[in-house]
């Protein structure tokens, strides 16, 4: 469906973009993109994610929001303290676009529900912050074929990578099961390390969407906040690899 005259005003700065235009705005408006995680790294990628213009976004967090999680978690309020992180969510979101669709999962993925819940979607978002979940959406999304953005951060530290099922290394390539600790003390992270590594997440997403640039895939993109290094790691697919493995 063509833009109408107010999206032509609210994404004019992507009209003028040639990699973008009216095409390429229809596009986005059309897509889906789940977020797995609506805390310091979903914050960051929802808000792009909705001031873009993607026209359905899922948002999963079976968390309420803590004061200690304003420290970072720009997606929520003082105000909304003790409300679901999903809840809060919405309401800023909807604050931003009243157009856009969102589905609500306030709930954890789980092996049984990750199949069904990620099959409409077009790319999907891993902002979560524990080892067992990252490994989840690695084998779901492999299961499924679906497209996504790992990231992971802690103190000063964040690192992202995109993955193209069966085509490019994953997370399971990189990282192992065993010795992953269950749960860890929380160290950090600085309130704007997600907001960093969350933008490049939305922007990965994005551009997988419009089929443009060159995606993180087969690199893994670190950066130290402390002394502004940013590094461009290369990695290869593991043919042992438990989840995309060859072999």
């Amino acid at each position: 469906m063509p833009l109408n005259n107010s999206q032509r005003k609210r994404y004019a700065r992507h009209l003028s973009l040639s990699e973008i235009g009216e095409e390429g705005q229809e596009k986005l408006l059309k897509a889906k993109v789940l977020v797995i995680g609506a805390g310091g790294l979903g914050s960051p990628v929802a808000f792009y994610l909705a001031a873009a213009g993607i026209g359905t976004i899922g948002l999963m967090d079976g968390d309420k929001v803590d004061l200690s999680n304003l420290q970072r978690q720009i997606l929520h309020t003082t105000d909304s303290i003790g409300e679901e992180k999903v809840t809060s969510a919405k309401k800023r979101l909807i604050a931003l676009d009243p157009e856009i669709k969102l589905n609500l999962y306030p709930f954890r993925l789980t092996t049984d529900n990750a199949t069904e819940i990620f099959e409409p979607y077009d790319f999907i978002i891993d902002a979560t912050d524990n080892f067992d979940s990252k490994f989840l959406i690695d084998t779901a999304c492999h299961n499924t074929g679906k497209p996504y953005s790992h990231a992971g951060i802690r103190e000063f530290h964040g690192q992202t990578m995109t993955v193209h099922p069966g085509a490019t290394a994953c997370y399971h390539c990189l990282f192992h099961k065993e010795g992953a600790p269950i749960t860890s003390i929380p160290k950090g992270p600085l309130g704007a390390v997600p907001g960093i590594i969350g933008s490049i997440q939305a922007t990965e997403a994005i551009k997988h969407i419009l089929s443009i640039g060159t995606p993180l895939t087969n690199t893994l993109l670190t950066c130290d906040t402390l002394t502004m290094k940013i590094r461009n790691v290369k990695v290869q697919r593991n043919s042992l690899c438990p989840t995309c493995g060859t072999r």
